[in-house]
């Protein structure tokens, strides 16, 4: 329950939206006083910037996506809005985190990974 300085809000990360009632089941819960709710804004616009610098990046041919800028950028943004949804979150919020490993398998490059070793002749 929401103290005097907390409101509940519900965060749909497809969409970038934060609201007062949930509208979808994809939804975040959590308790926040007006700064955080601020900072969450801020976090969700800063995704969706990340988002299109991505986006542009893509039709570039000749750059690898591996070891990207852009792609390294939008993967911290997103850990970064995961780990605040996770720390505001109710018990619920936390354990659908969780769940999703996304915190985990976001830092996760996969280097570690069979077929990235220096033996394979894809890998030059």
């Amino acid at each position: 329950m929401p103290d005097d300085n907390h409101k509940r809000y519900f965060v749909s990360v497809n969409h970038g939206l934060i609201q007062d009632v949930r509208n979808d089941s994809n939804e975040f819960e959590v308790l926040l006083s007006d700064e955080e709710l601020t900072v969450l804004q801020d976090l969700l616009k800063g995704l969706a910037g990340e988002d299109d610098y991505a986006f542009r990046r893509a039709f570039v041919p000749y750059k690898s996506a591996d070891h990207d800028d852009a792609a390294e950028q939008f993967d911290d943004a997103t850990i970064h809005l995961f780990q605040y949804l996770h720390d505001h979150g109710t018990d619920e919020t936390r354990g659908l985190i969780d769940e999703m490993n996304v915190l985990q398998r976001l830092g996760n490059t996969g280097y570690q990974d069979e077929g990235y070793g220096g033996g394979s002749p894809t890998n030059k």
